[in-house]
């Protein structure tokens, strides 16, 4: 297994890291859907570097594995440090791509990116399609109802027992506690937090004024760091409740959320119907590719806490050998193939339509 190059931190997270060998191609204008190079291109080698959401952390391991499947001299290193490391990272010239549960914001966009060929910048590749779990851990309760406005004034600490009138209008017929709650937010700047404080101040923007952030805003309740200090936590405590990609949330009770007239539980099909449906950010041009997620739907065939996760790469490096690797990477990740690995490990929904040609196009730009 190799590190990362020297500056960036490891630290715990390296056991999480995926250190894969593959080859393909030096100038890959296609790669096959399995992670192969097309035939009669030159052999891909060296070292790829990338860093950030732990919500993709399964997926990466699913793309590092079906990479290597067709590739054997390339190391691919990724270290979930979470969306707002790995974009730090990445501007700064520690990683060769990022991935992030949010998009490049207008400050990072404005700032150089170190490893780019100059006046050029990153850009931002859909990836991973996913819902947001509403985790809890409450006694005698397998079944919850909840909606925005309730989860802002939980997650503000206005409503602070399970058994608050607010709560037991959603979940009529429901013995409801009245055990304290206990928020448990990400400590750490994450995308996650970014899409759940989004559909928050959307969908119930009396309750949360707040703007969309990468660091949770509140401190009320108790943080930790990464999906998997949610989880920890969640599953630790009693009367908790937390929130983090579907693909973390274990033996968890997980909580449906309204969607018009229903209640909705995270899947794969709404979230992936949600992604697809949802307008693209027009305020992005060229080939960086954002999501603007519709919180305030009310279809019930759509899940409104889905997250667009990205992987944030050069439009154009210095070095092309590092643009060679990345882009082949990419060209795999947003393959059906690709798309379907991570499904199978991740229970993420394989983008679709639209949106998978405008990532496999963004993808095939890089050089």
């Amino acid at each position: 297994m190799k590190h990362l190059r020297a500056g960036l931190a490891i630290g715990t997270a390296l056991t999480a890291m995926i250190a894969l060998s593959s080859c393909a191609s030096n100038e890959p204008a296609a790669t096959s859907s399995n992670g192969g190079s097309s035939s009669g291109a030159a052999s891909l080698n060296g070292t790829l570097n990338g860093v950030g959401s732990s919500a993709q952390s399964n997926a990466q391991t699913a793309w590092a594995k079906g990479f290597q499947t067709a590739n054997s001299s390339v190391t691919v290193n990724y270290d979930p440090q979470g969306s707002g490391a790995g974009r730090t990272a990445f501007e700064g010239g520690g990683a060769d791509f990022a991935g992030s549960d949010s998009a490049l914001p207008a400050a990072e966009l404005s700032g150089d990116f170190k490893l780019c060929k100059a006046g050029t910048k990153g850009i931002d590749i859909p990836v991973y399609v996913s819902p947001i779990a509403i985790v809890y851990n409450l006694d005698g309760v397998k079944s919850l109802n909840l909606d925005a406005s309730v989860l802002a004034k939980i997650f503000t600490g206005k409503i602070k027992k399970w058994n608050d009138s607010a709560i037991a209008d959603l979940n009529k017929g429901t013995t409801l506690p009245s055990t304290a709650i206990t928020p448990v937010y990400r400590s750490d700047k994450s995308g996650t937090s970014a899409n759940f404080t989004d559909y928050m101040h959307q969908a119930a923007p009396s309750d949360w004024t707040a703007e969309a952030a990468d660091l949770f805003p509140t401190g009320i309740g108790s943080g930790a760091a990464k999906g998997s200090g949610i989880v920890a936590a969640v599953t630790g405590g009693k009367g908790t409740i937390g929130y983090v990609d579907d693909s973390s949330v274990g033996s968890l009770s997980v909580a449906k959320i309204k969607v018009g007239d229903s209640y909705v539980a995270p899947s794969a099909e709404v979230a992936s119907k949600s992604a697809e449906t949802s307008p693209l950010d027009t305020s992005r041009t060229g080939n960086d590719v954002v999501v603007k997620i519709n919180r305030t739907t009310t279809d019930s065939a759509e899940y409104p806490i889905t997250l667009v996760s990205y992987l944030i790469a050069c439009q154009q490096y210095q070095d092309s050998s590092r643009a060679n690797l990345v882009k082949a990477y990419a060209e795999y990740v947003t393959s059906t193939d690709g798309q379907q690995a991570a499904a199978d490990t991740a229970k993420s929904a394989p983008m679709t339509g639209t949106l998978l040609s405008k990532a496999q196009a963004a993808a095939a730009s890089i050089k």
